[in-house]
């Protein structure tokens, strides 16, 4: 729900706030933020609070020594672990330029675009995720360690599964800005859990990413642990996922989330180093049930997308992508790719094809197809681009 400038002065006057928070982030979706006073909201929204853009990663080759945040007031959401007295509000923003144009490298004005694209086109897709993580205890100066939090296997429960109330106090939280988790457990490895998001419309699934890590973060230092999203935070143990579940329909209501996956299986490995942009990702391929092959099932095993038919309706599941990509470029990315599936019937190939390639071997590999493939060049930004192909 969007509010007006003056709806947001009187919430953060009831609710006695002190600061607010704008928060946008870089190429990576590495979150950033500034603490502005409620003296300066009305400023916010109609001139923008200025950020050193070069500072930024993926900003660097900026043109302009300052960039603006315009906050995007359907995020106005209090921070539950702030003090009653004198809170904190947060809103996610857009980044602009002097101009007041959408900067181009702003990876939310790219997920923006093509969500727009996308409708033009008479096609709606809405996108739910399933992402894991680790807690690992930490040591007597607050420092993370690698030894987990209990050591309790999948769908476990307490008291072996110790990692309960976290995960308990991480949805309620998350429930109380706004957010709606869908379901939770302890997944296959020591310390590793697993909590799902309800679908909806791309910007929301980008935004709630970006908010549950930040809560997820939090929450788990307030019990004196780590929270870990990287590919492989142990060695020979699951790893880490970030599964996207998709569904598609046109204009006509009809389904067509099998074109738009075989859109995204033609166009996966371009897409990858976006996906997976650590050199660990890589090494989660192949193992523990991570895909390492551009191949689908409807038998929910290792394969890349898992697509089922459940009372009349389609979805897909990818299951490559890790948390550590930036969920805005993912979104777009998956769009863009689902579209061209959609617009040119794109038939699925045979399930669990022999012939299927291989999902690249490393973060070079990727992004050496990155940098040559004229999808991937009409959508991300040379800028962007160059940041995730450079030293690969």
């Amino acid at each position: 729900m969007e509010y007006t400038i003056e709806e947001v002065i009187k919430y953060a006057q009831e609710e006695d706030a002190k600061f607010i928070r704008l928060v946008f982030r870089d190429a990576y979706g590495v979150q950033k933020n500034i603490a502005v006073a409620p003296g300066e909201i009305r400023k916010a929204f109609e001139e923008g609070i200025p950020i050193n853009a070069r500072q930024i990663a993926g900003f660097e080759d900026c043109p302009f020594a300052c960039l603006y945040l315009r906050p995007d007031s359907s995020t106005l959401t209090t921070l539950p672990w702030r003090p009653d007295s004198g809170r904190v509000l947060r809103m996610l923003c857009d980044v602009y330029t002097p101009d007041g144009e959408e900067y181009p490298s702003d990876t939310r004005s790219i997920l923006k675009k093509a969500v727009q694209k996308a409708k033009e086109a008479g096609v709606e897709f809405r996108f739910g995720t399933e992402t894991e993580f680790y807690l690992f205890s930490q040591d007597n100066d607050g420092k993370p360690t690698k030894v987990p939090y209990d050591n309790a296997g999948y769908m476990d429960i307490a008291p072996l599964d110790k990692c309960e109330n976290v995960r308990r106090e991480i949805s309620l939280t998350i429930e109380r800005m706004g957010l709606r988790p869908e379901r939770s457990h302890h997944e296959r490895g020591p310390g590793q859990n697993e909590i799902d998001f309800h679908y909806g419309k791309p910007l929301k699934a980008a935004d709630q990413m970006t908010t549950f890590k930040m809560v997820v973060s939090t929450v788990a230092d307030r019990y004196g642990l780590t929270a870990d999203f990287s590919p492989v935070p142990l060695p020979d143990r699951p790893g880490n996922g970030y599964h996207i579940n998709m569904y598609a329909v046109d204009k006509d209501g009809n389904d067509v989330v099998r074109y738009a996956a075989a859109g995204i299986l033609e166009k996966i490995l371009d897409m990858t180093v976006f996906l997976n942009p650590s050199e660990e990702s890589y090494a989660r391929f192949g193992n523990n049930l991570a895909p390492d092959r551009a191949n689908w099932s409807g038998a929910g095993e290792s394969e890349l997308m898992y697509i089922e038919t459940y009372k009349g309706r389609t979805r897909a599941e990818l299951r490559s992508p890790d948390a550590l990509s930036n969920p805005y470029l993912v979104c777009a990315l998956l769009i863009h790719a689902g579209l061209y599936g959609i617009e040119n019937r794109i038939p699925l190939p045979e399930e669990m094809d022999a012939a299927s390639a291989y999902l690249p071997g490393s973060r070079k590999e990727a992004g050496g197809i990155a940098a040559k493939s004229s999808f991937i060049r009409d959508i991300i930004p040379e800028g962007i681009l160059r940041k995730y192909i450079k030293s690969t």
